[in-house]
Parts: C-alpha cells; sequence; structure tokens
C-alpha cells in the first residue's frame, strides 16, 4: 500500500507525522512525505505590474530568499523523513515546488497512491472563504480516499 502524506512543515506537521508512526505499526505501507512549496513567481508577476522599478531591484532579493526557503523547506523535510526511517518506516520524502492541490493530485496519480494523508488546521469559514482549504480541495477532487488528521486545537 502506497500513502502519500502532505505537509505544510508547520509545528501540525508533526501531528500528522505522528499518526504516520501508528498507522506504520498496523499496515504494511510505503510513506511520501510531500511537501509543495510555493515559488514568489505569482508575486513577481503582480509586483510588476505596480511598479516596475521596484520590481528589477527586489528581484535578486526575492530569488534569494526563495532559494533559502527552499533550502530550509528542504532540511525540516528530511528530518522529518529521517525521524520516520530512524524507526524502520519505509519513507521518502519530495519537496516539489507548485500549486498545492494540483501537484499534490498529480504525484497521488504518479506514484499510484492508496490514500492521500494531509492535515487540517480547522480554518473558520472567512479563511475558508478567502484562501481556500487545500484539505477541502483534496477531498473533492481526490479519485482515492483521503485521510484528514485534524491538526488544531479543539479548545
Amino acid at each position: 500500500m502506497n500513502i502519500l502524506v502532505a505537509i505544510d512543515l508547520t509545528e501540525s506537521s508533526q501531528i500528522v507525522v505522528r499518526q504516520v508512526k501508528k498507522l506504520a505499526k498496523a499496515l504494511p505501507v510505503k510513506f511520501w512525505l510531500l511537501h509543495v512549496a510555493n515559488s514568489d513567481h505569482d508575486l513577481l508577476l503582480a509586483a510588476a505590474h505596480f511598479d516596475e522599478v521596484a520590481f528589477k531591484q527586489e528581484v535578486g532579493e526575492i530569488k534569494d530568499t526563495t532559494a533559502k526557503n527552499f533550502q530550509n523547506e528542504h532540511l525540516l523535510l528530511q528530518q522529518f523523513e529521517h525521524e520516520l526511517r530512524s524507526t524502520g518506516i519505509d519513507c521518502n520524502a519530495l519537496l516539489i515546488e507548485g500549486e498545492i492541490t494540483d501537484t499534490i493530485l498529480k504525484e497521488v496519480a504518479r506514484l499510484s497512491a492508496d490514500i492521500v494523508m494531509l492535515g487540517s488546521q480547522g480554518k473558520g469559514v472567512v479563511d475558508r472563504f478567502l484562501l481556500g482549504s487545500t484539505s477541502e480541495s483534496i477531498l473533492h477532487k481526490s479519485s482515492i480516499p483521503v485521510l484528514i488528521i485534524p491538526t488544531h486545537d479543539p479548545n
């Protein structure tokens, strides 16, 4: 069985990884940890329309910041992979740049995943309206079962 586990590398990812450990004890599973890195390309394009001079000056800074963010995200993802592998769990980590929902669904298909697993921070109605909900979007668009792990404080 293949399970794709999408994590955002926030503190809530620890909760999701704990659930991975529980599942691994109960089932023979290959886990794929996936973090989708958002690029600043859309931000760069939007900035270009508003202030072309500032845009040109800051492109280098934005690229440097993006590269540092990718490097930090890669290190965090490797730590999660190492944590799981050190307990004997079959796991590989993937860091892919792209739009979150589409990238997760493409990886589900590419890896022939049987289940997609992700955390949900329990955003309110306004947040979901303004930002969307990755877990909700995956749930509606996925052709395979989706396991959503609540990662918010219920109090």
